[in-house]
């Protein structure tokens, strides 16, 4: 007798009844739900400089949608430039490559935020978006800005392009 006991007590119950022979029956099963932690960017756009004057920083601001499911809506942004160890540079060929700096800003339609470090996790950020890709109110939850110092741009030969990629990779928190 007190070995059943001691088993019952570390079998979980279960929580499906099934119903007896009769005019109705009635039977109840529970059901368990849980989702994993999601976050996702959308709204972004390439970025191009025309004709960026080398007296001046150049500079270009984007807003953007980050989603997170989380309990606090909260998340990071790693940014990886296409640069050696993920550098923020643009190239051209074999000339001197040009930095470039990355600054987030958890609110829209801003023009300065937190300088990201390359290839390294942000500190955190929270979300206003309601649905992924900010397909609800609001349309947009955050910017994106890349400056470009004068003292990179009076290094580059004129008429050169140079190119690179920025990548950001979002993780819920």
């Amino acid at each position: 007798m007190i070995l059943s006991v001691a088993l019952l007590a570390a079998t979980p119950a279960a929580a499906a009844t099934n119903g007896t022979l009769g005019a109705t029956s009635t039977g109840t099963v529970q059901i368990t739900l849980s989702v994993p932690s999601r976050v996702q960017i959308s709204g972004l756009t390439d970025i191009s400089f025309a004709n960026a004057d080398p007296s001046q920083q150049a500079s270009s601001s984007q807003s953007n949608c980050v989603w997170s499911n989380t309990a606090t809506k909260g998340y990071t942004i790693t940014a990886t430039g296409s640069g050696t160890g993920g550098a923020f540079t643009l190239a051209s060929g074999a000339l001197t490559p040009v930095s470039y700096a990355v600054l987030w800003n958890q609110s829209a339609g801003q023009t300065s935020g937190t300088a990201l470090v390359a290839a390294t996790a942000s500190s955190g950020f929270v979300s206003t978006a309601t649905a992924p890709t900010c397909a609800t109110s609001p349309s947009a939850t955050s910017s994106l800005t890349v400056t470009i110092a004068p003292s990179q741009l009076q290094a580059m030969p004129s008429l050169t392009a140079y190119t690179g990629t920025l990548t950001l990779l979002v993780n819920p928190q």
